[in-house]
């Protein structure tokens, strides 16, 4: 029954391509929004706590910083409203899911750049 839901995963349901990111990267994705007969594109930058699952049930989830309030979001990969996303820093932390990361604010926040 699995290999039936993955074979028809892999067949009906389109892949985005999408570069490389991981818990701790800094990305910005760019998504659609419709407002009644309108769309317009709205961006959401942040860092990549957690990808969970596989093929077409992954997600992940971003954290950002509102003001003094934290803000997650979780975006299906693929998502038909997900339009583009960039990496804009890649960061270097030891888990692949960095729950912890809430829990801290200021300087302890930050996290390690990953030259290259």
């Amino acid at each position: 029954m699995e290999s039936l839901v993955k074979f028809v995963e892999d067949e009906f349901v389109p892949k985005k391509e999408f570069p490389k990111f991981s818990a701790g990267d800094t990305i910005t994705v760019y998504y659609e929004i419709k407002e009644g007969e309108k769309t317009r594109t709205q961006f959401f930058k942040g860092v990549v706590i957690q990808r969970r699952g596989s093929g077409a049930t992954e997600t992940f989830t971003i954290r950002k910083m509102s003001g003094t309030v934290g803000v997650e979001r979780i975006f299906p990969v693929n998502m038909p409203a997900l339009q583009r996303v960039e990496v804009n820093k890649k960061g270097k932390v030891r888990r692949s899911r960095i729950f912890y990361f809430r829990g801290l604010t200021g300087k302890k926040a930050r996290i390690k750049e990953v030259k290259g």
